[in-house]
């Protein structure tokens, strides 16, 4: 049987990392102070897809459930009830962790469930670095004597 509440040091290679993570997705998002939903699916689709992991993140409310690699982004009424019902769906078939600080949705996953609160969660979610977007003309991409030198040359200044 696996341990109900899991530590951050079990994804490092005590037990077996889980292939699939239910992640509370308000609760995270304030626990992170991120200022809004896209900012975390992002951290989220980068993380699950380091770890060679899937994810399900689920918000109260009403959207268009999305994908993006490995990570799916779904809605409804009570986040909280599609949480524990995917944790039961899912439990007997591959390793899963819920990620939330809601204790009740830890208490109704079953015990076959591992359980990470959001702040431990974010304490182990490092910042993806940003890949800066390239320079979108030419001129972007020159020095300023360089820029200079052509902007001469196009008045047929050769001086």
């Amino acid at each position: 049987m696996l341990p109900r509440r899991a530590s951050p040091a079990c994804f490092h290679g005590w037990i077996a990392d889980p292939t699939l993570y239910l992640f509370d997705g308000y609760n995270l998002l304030h626990a992170g102070g991120f200022r809004e939903p896209t900012e975390l699916i992002d951290r989220l689709a980068g993380w699950v897809t380091l770890q060679g992991a899937r994810g399900v993140v689920v918000f109260d409310g009403h959207g268009e459930t999305l994908r993006i690699g490995r990570l799916e982004i779904r809605y409804a009424e009570h986040a909280d009830t599609l949480l524990e019902r995917l944790a039961a769906e899912y439990r007997e078939r591959e390793l899963v962790c819920v990620v939330s600080s809601d204790r009740l949705i830890h208490g109704t996953s079953g015990q076959d469930v591992l359980s990470l609160g959001s702040q431990a969660f974010l304490r182990g979610l490092r910042p993806t670095p940003a890949s800066p977007s390239p320079p979108s003309r030419v001129s972007d991409r020159l020095d300023e004597r360089t820029r200079a030198k052509l902007e001469r040359l196009r008045r047929g200044d050769d001086g």
